[in-house]
């Protein structure tokens, strides 16, 4: 049984992915601070790491010895990071760096996002040209450089706008969406920008079939079904029986924000589909098991 370690497990996406690897491999999650997992097993322990640490990546991994690193962990609020440019290239670069001189030949996955493109064509297949508009895009770009140069095996996933069910308090925007609704509170959500959201199960089932048959390479996986992010928030409201009145549509030229936004992502996901047997979830059912809603109910959606 492999002996795979995870950055970021306290995050959304790490938090599912410990849990559904930990059927398969001996885990260790790690992440900064207390462990905030929302479940125990056998095959996994819990190990706190700051990885903008070096010292502390050297005597983890060495400790480890993992055969498998799955690095999940990032500063991804594209605010944030274009705000702050030191946070994010301490954690999302050099952190990278951290891992990658330490990782003593395991298999190296590192999760990114379809934010290293600009926007201007969509549905991005894995080696199209990266031209990010933003500093995190930069930053994530720099960090996939980082890995191509590493000596032992590696595989870049993206991904796009992941959503589900919150865990350990981490939520993703439809549930943000829901939360401030059911308040009765008033937003302002983005209809100009086009991307294919991706349930956050599927993209967990695609990581875990690459870390066990120990592909590499780049792979693009997200959902199929191209949404704005108001179209999404709507979709909720209706779902939910929530005030859809509440959701007003903007765009990047009525409401700034420090980091700019790539209109037009979303991938084409065909080579994980052929080569993975991905079958991602489509939209309107992701919704649905999100909020633990039967299929039938408030089918028409958009």
């Amino acid at each position: 049984m492999q002996t795979v370690l995870i950055t970021g497990a306290n995050g959304f996406v790490g938090n599912y992915l410990s849990e559904k690897l930990a059927q398969h491999a001996n885990v260790i999650a790690t992440g900064k601070g207390d462990c905030r997992l929302s479940f125990t097993a056998p095959t996994l322990r819990y190990v706190e790491l700051d990885i903008t640490a070096e010292a502390q990546v050297e005597t983890v991994l060495f400790g480890v010895k993992p055969d498998c690193i799955i690095h999940c962990a990032a500063i991804s609020k594209p605010d944030l990071c274009e705000q702050d440019h030191a946070l994010a290239d301490g954690v999302n670069v050099d952190a990278t760096r951290h891992l990658l001189a330490h990782a003593g030949g395991a298999h190296f996955i590192y999760l990114s996002t379809d934010f290293v493109f600009d926007g201007a064509k969509g549905f991005y297949r894995e080696d199209d040209e990266q031209s990010p508009v933003n500093y995190y895009g930069l930053t994530k770009k720099r960090a996939e450089e980082l890995v191509h140069g590493y000596a032992g095996p590696w595989t870049i996933v993206r991904t796009v706008l992941v959503y589900g069910a919150p865990r350990a308090g981490r939520g993703n925007l439809l549930t943000m969406v829901a939360d401030a609704l059911a308040e009765g509170k008033s937003l302002r959500i983005f209809s100009d920008q086009l991307r294919t959201p991706t349930y956050v199960e599927d993209l967990v089932d695609a990581l875990v079939k690459i870390t066990l048959e120990h592909r590499a390479g780049t792979w693009h996986v997200s959902g199929a079904d191209a949404r704005t992010p108001f179209e999404m928030a709507v979709a909720t409201a209706r779902l939910l029986g929530l005030d859809e009145t509440l959701i007003a549509p903007e765009t990047e030229q009525t409401f700034a924000q420090p980091a700019r936004r790539p209109p037009k992502t979303g991938f084409d996901i065909s080579k994980a589909v052929r080569e993975l047997d991905y079958k991602p979830t489509s939209f309107e059912e992701g919704l649905r098991k999100t909020f633990s809603i039967d299929e039938g109910k408030n089918a028409d959606l958009l």
